[in-house]
């Protein structure tokens, strides 16, 4: 179990970089903001204080799998970019 807590904490970490990165690009797409703000109310819902083991399958793998679907959504200059500058440089 802390294997696999160690190996999404290592994923959803580079995905949270990226997503940062391409919050501040100025050419992201329109839907990247609500599809940010939906994943992130999801996370947080009042439902995971009702039923502590379903929020944790809901944080540790649902979540970090949607994120990383929205962001294979992303344009590739955006994808480039962040490879190529990190994730510090969106201009």
């Amino acid at each position: 179990m802390k294997r696999l807590f160690f190996i999404i904490w290592r994923m959803s970490k580079t995905d949270l970089r990226l997503l940062w990165f391409a919050l501040k690009h100025h050419d992201r797409p329109v839907w990247l903001m609500p599809a940010s703000v939906v994943l992130a109310l999801y996370a947080v819902e009042p439902f995971n204080l009702a039923i502590p083991l379903l929020g944790v399958v809901d944080d540790m793998v649902l979540v970090p799998l949607v994120l990383h679907y929205l962001l294979k959504l992303l344009p590739s200059p955006i994808l480039h970019h962040f490879a190529r500058n990190g994730p510090f440089h969106p201009q």
